[in-house]
């Protein structure tokens, strides 16, 4: 009898910790489909709109707060040269993840992430890494479209040199 009552007890435990090791598994998925619905947002709106940079970079700074662990409390920036995006509710905190951002290895702004309030759980700092992750990829992808940005620019200044010289001729 004392074996069945043992038995019974530890299968109730093998469950009891299953289902809480499938609640975190849930969990860090759920925070994982955030991340990538992110990236997907940003590589989404830049294909499918004709934005100007500076709408395209006001949108991908508010896709950013519904992809961290806490959405309620985040808020984020970047900054480009003099130029500044930031969600509504931004408000720089000790509670800082910052990223540069770099075209042709020079630093031409930052991403930033805060929180507003302290969120210290982890032993690294109050930011998961694959959030940490994220915005390292966010910073990127800004650089890549800045500079693809650049670049189109210089394309159309050519083309008008070359039109002129052709009027010329």
């Amino acid at each position: 009898m004392k074996i069945n009552e043992e038995l019974n007890r530890e299968i109730k435990e093998i469950k009891r910790v299953n289902k809480e090791e499938l609640v975190q598994i849930s969990d860090k998925l759920r925070g994982r489909i955030k991340e990538l619905n992110c990236l997907y947002d940003i590589s989404n709106f830049r294909e499918k709109n004709d934005f100007s940079l500076d709408g395209l970079l006001q949108e991908i700074v508010n896709f950013i707060p519904p992809a961290c662990k806490h959405p309620e409390i985040t808020c984020a920036r970047i900054i480009l040269d003099q130029y500044e995006f930031t969600t509504k509710n931004f408000k720089d905190t000790k509670w800082k993840l910052s990223r540069e951002i770099k075209v042709n290895n020079e630093q031409i702004g930052a991403l930033e992430v805060c929180y507003l309030e302290e969120k210290s759980e982890l032993a690294e700092g109050p930011f998961l890494n694959e959030v940490r992750n994220l915005i390292t990829a966010i910073a990127e992808s800004i650089a890549q479209i800045v500079e693809r940005e650049w670049a189109e620019i210089e394309i159309r200044k050519c083309r008008n040199k070359i039109e002129e010289l052709l009027k010329h001729d």
